[in-house]
């Protein structure tokens, strides 16, 4: 461990705020993912209007990222941090109060905004604290945070629910975030991080806009389609701010992304791994719980019950996988990794066919036991790869890639489930219009499928089997692609560079 200007135990106290704020972020996902029907119930709401409460934080969230990185090398770790636990905080637990759905979007997103900064801001602020073991000792036990959301929050947010009422799930998630910003207060010193320099504006608002446009242009096709208007106009326009944003960095004297570290294939390896989880863990962190309890009829608790093999392995295996570095490369164990989640998919399917319950217990865990191998590894492999100065900088691109893709996963895998829906249906045109096909076929990919039937009365036997069926097509393209991805990765990580050996 390396001191900076703060003695031993102030690290330690500086390393526990950002685990608690690491934890915040699967809390944000677990959590609306618990009470999505509840909050159905009691604000009504449309799908899409549902799906928003998901997909706002993320794409506030994702296209913050990149410029917190920045700021956080600019003005320093403890100010950003401190900033953006606060907000954070204002915007969690004003969202019970909220009388709709849509104002429940619009604190989300803003939500999403404080989120992005103070992550971004704890994440920098480790890589200066530890080197060597110590840094991916730390990095895991980071790892292991989100771990404890991602296994716990399902089932504590379950009980919440069943105890309280939704609302709760929001002001537990606000209370911690009021801890941490206490314990950042205490154990971070104010002039650690800073850097000379001023922000690239140019460069910030059109990287936020092409990713922004992007994100939202994703999230808009599960409700409107891949041919609407506002969804190609939303594409269209993110390719142009993007190229936009090339043409900028390139000139600019301090970018706010340094374009040249795109040429190490190690980095850009590092990056595809931050997106890997969000196609092949995120997802089903999303997904499982609306299926568990719309569609196979368990309780908020038990759905929590269930999520826990999923995601209790992340509290173990990233430690285990810091431990094996000193024998295996991270990009090794992060391609085997892969390789065990795409036969956990596949077994998981095979669990689902054969009536669920049980079945699918073995299946969670050793998916979770996979994409537990790189998860402790895939931040301390982000800072490592820059000059301690541009640590802010990697720490953007890395959660901005990672934070996006939870986005764009959850879009694709919505609207490709909610497609072979409505596809697998074969509604007779006559009776049922488009819209009303569209909005139940929606409905039913989010899990609701008692609203999914009363959009297409006499069909319920209909969506019930067209759902199935459609899922386990969805966890078979995901089985593929988590091969193909490890395949990718063994070739792009095989360099034994030193962002490769975190130990």
């Amino acid at each position: 461990m390396l001191s900076i200007s703060s003695s031993p135990a102030m690290r330690r106290l500086q390393l526990l705020s950002a685990c608690l704020t690491a934890l915040l972020i699967p809390l944000c996902f677990t959590g609306p993912a618990v009470v999505l029907s509840v909050i159905s119930v009691e604000l009504g709401g449309s799908a899409a209007q549902l799906s928003w409460i998901m997909n706002a934080y993320i794409l506030s969230y994702g296209g913050a990222m990149m410029v917190s990185g920045s700021l956080t090398d600019i003005y320093g770790q403890r100010r950003i941090w401190l900033i953006g636990l606060a907000w954070f905080c204002v915007f969690t637990v004003a969202i019970p109060l909220m009388p709709s759905v849509f104002w429940i979007d619009i604190l989300r997103m803003l939500q999403g905004l404080g989120g992005a900064a103070a992550f971004a801001a704890a994440m920098s602020s480790l890589a200066p604290l530890f080197e060597g073991r110590a840094r991916a000792r730390a990095f895991s036990l980071l790892g292991t945070s989100f771990g404890l959301g991602l296994s716990f929050g399902p089932w504590f947010f379950g009980w919440i629910v069943e105890a309280i009422q939704w609302q709760g799930v929001f002001y537990a998630t606000g209370a911690i975030g009021i801890v941490g910003l206490l314990l950042v207060f205490i154990s971070t010193p104010p002039s650690q991080g800073g850097s000379q320099g001023s922000l690239d504006w140019p460069g910030a608002i059109s990287f936020t806009l092409a990713l922004g446009l992007f994100t939202y242009g994703m999230l808009l096709i599960p409700e409107r389609g891949w041919s609407d208007t506002l969804v190609l106009s939303a594409l269209l326009a993110s390719v142009v701010a993007l190229l936009g944003f090339i043409c900028i960095e390139r000139r600019v004297a301090q970018p706010m992304i340094d374009l040249s570290f795109f040429r190490d294939p190690s980095f850009v390896g590092v990056q595809a791994l931050a997106a890997a989880p969000a196609f092949l863990f995120i997802v089903l962190i999303v997904i499982l719980p609306g299926r568990f309890i719309g569609i196979d009829g368990y309780g908020a608790l038990q759905a929590g019950q269930m999520m826990i093999w999923l995601a209790a392995p992340l509290l173990i295996v990233p430690f285990v996988a810091a431990l094996l570095t000193r024998w295996l490369t991270a990009g090794t164990l992060s391609s085997v990794g892969l390789l065990l989640v795409a036969g956990g998919l596949w077994y998981l399917a095979q669990g689902f066919e054969s009536g669920g319950g049980q079945a699918l217990h073995l299946p969670l865990l050793l998916i979770g036991i996979g994409i537990g191998l790189p998860w402790g590894l895939m931040d301390g492999m982000a800072v490592s790869v820059v000059s301690p100065d541009r640590v802010g900088m990697a720490t953007g691109i890395f959660n901005t890639v990672r934070v996006s893709a939870d986005g764009v996963a959850i879009a694709v895998i919505s609207v490709l489930l909610a497609t072979l829906i409505q596809q697998r249906l074969g509604v007779d045109a006559t009776v049922f219009t488009q819209e009303a096909v569209m909005e139940a076929a929606s409905r039913a990919a989010l899990g609701d499928l008692q609203l999914a039937a009363q959009q297409l009365p006499g069909l319920e036997a209909q969506l019930a089997q067209s759902y199935a069926a459609s899922f386990l097509m969805v966890l078979h393209a995901l089985v593929v692609l988590a091969a193909l991805t490890a395949c990718v990765l063994f070739l792009l990580l095989r360099q034994p560079k030193r962002v490769l050996q975190t130990a």
